[in-house]
């Protein structure tokens, strides 16, 4: 098992370069994830109402992304649109944050004494919100610059993982 981590944690590394080598191909991608997570969100739901009977709720919603998930799978164009979309749910997800780090920051600024951090650091999220609203291309090449990173990082805590199990098990192979 340890070795079958070790190859998966180098092939994520090495799919992690190849994401940070072509950036807007990385993104362009997303949006076959996010139909396959709307597919798996949605039959998890379904899965939920039916053992939990009476949740109605959960099986609309589940029905409702098994079908837009399996439609945008199929209709290759929706991916696009996915992607589209998710460019601007980045770049309002920024000005969001940002707006709430500066209100929490300022209401414990007599609580905290680097509470102008939080500010800072507010309006800078605001002023990446806004760049990615003007500028969305630059915010699909960072975020497949960002997938390709989070993959190096997956899997170099894979091949440690990996290695720390091999060596307690050997620790305690020696110990018996």
């Amino acid at each position: 098992m340890t070795f079958v981590s070790i190859v998966l944690g180098v092939i994520l590394i090495i799919g992690g370069f190849s994401c940070i080598a072509t950036p807007v191909a990385t993104f362009l991608s997303t949006g076959y994830y996010v139909a396959i997570l709307l597919i798996v969100f949605g039959i998890s739901s379904i899965v939920r109402a039916i053992m939990k009977k009476g949740h109605i709720l959960d099986l609309i919603t589940g029905i409702l992304a098994v079908i837009v998930g399996g439609m945008s799978l199929a209709r290759p164009g929706s991916i696009l649109a996915f992607d589209g979309m998710l460019l601007y749910f980045i770049a309002f997800w920024f000005i969001i944050r940002g707006v709430s780090s500066i209100v929490i920051s300022v209401s414990a600024r007599k609580i905290s004494k680097g509470w102008y951090w939080g500010v800072i650091a507010g309006i800078l999220g605001i002023v990446v919100g806004c760049l990615s609203f003007a500028h969305p291309a630059i915010t699909a090449i960072s975020a497949g610059i960002m997938i390709g990173l989070y993959f190096i990082e997956a899997g170099i805590d894979m091949i440690l993982v990996a290695l720390a199990v091999k060596q307690i098990g050997d620790a305690i192979e020696e110990t018996v």
